[in-house]
């Protein structure tokens, strides 16, 4: 039930985008399956940080800063996959990804929504256990968790998308005004305001997903600047499962 944030920018004159992609992702999962911060963990592919399942060896949000790709992944909710033979980890189609291989026709996993991001913009792609679908988002503010891109299904969608638009254009007022960064601050905000409906509201950002049904809370947030230059990724945890702290992003 995780949740992503992304901006992709207008394009300029030029044709190019006029700003970089944008991007917030909190995690959620089991607090009992073990997991790495952000950092180098596959040897095999130098040069990618990530988050890595240490059960699986896989990564739920990973980027190669120098080739300028991110991507993180979330599990659907709508998945149900007749087949004996045991499916295989999510994780590794992160990795692909960032490595520029895309997932394939009929993926042998649970079901998922792969977002990938680039200086060109973003893509989402989609499993729901019967076909893979892939769209390129427009510029503007999208959000995805557990549904389709910017479902009017999936409450905390209805609830929040606009005001992490309204924070995104509007102006901080301390110190840091013009600071690259300063939009990282204002995203953390604006997912601040969003717990007060609390975890275990369905609107909410920062979660515990037990009374759902699911072991999971939120753990960790990540926010990503992605542009010609490549990608500046941040990590922090919250210093309690499911529940709203300010994290400390490095």
């Amino acid at each position: 039930m995780c949740t992503v944030i992304v901006h992709v920018p207008e394009r300029a004159t030029t044709g190019r985008p006029a700003g970089p992609v944008r991007l917030l992702a909190v995690r959620d999962e089991d607090p009992a399956r073990a997991w790495d911060p952000l950092g180098a963990w596959w040897a095999e592919l130098p040069g990618v940080v990530g988050v890595r399942d240490r059960r699986a060896g896989g990564a739920w949000l990973a980027a190669d800063p120098t080739a300028g790709r991110l991507a993180v992944i979330l599990n659907r909710a709508d998945v149900a996959i007749g087949d004996a033979e045991p499916l295989t980890s999510r994780g590794r189609i992160v990795l692909d990804a960032v490595a520029g291989r895309m997932p394939a026709s009929r993926p042998h996993t649970h079901g998922f929504n792969l977002v990938e991001a680039t200086a060109e913009g973003a893509t989402v792609t989609m499993w729901d256990g019967t076909s893979v679908r892939r769209v390129r988002l427009d510029p503007g503010i999208h959000m995805i968790a557990h549904d389709d891109v910017d479902d009017p299904r999936t409450a905390r969608i209805v609830a929040w998308r606009g005001d992490f638009a309204a924070a995104l254009d509007g102006r901080a007022t301390g110190p840091g005004d013009d600071d690259a960064d300063a939009w990282r601050e204002r995203w953390l905000d604006a997912l601040e305001r969003t717990s007060a409906v609390g975890p275990a509201d369905d609107r909410a950002i920062v979660r515990d997903n037990r009374p759902f049904g699911y072991p999971t809370l939120s753990l960790l947030v990540c926010t990503a600047s992605i542009d010609k230059d490549g990608v500046d990724v941040r990590y922090g945890e919250f210093a309690e499962p499911g529940m709203w702290n300010r994290p400390a992003l490095r």
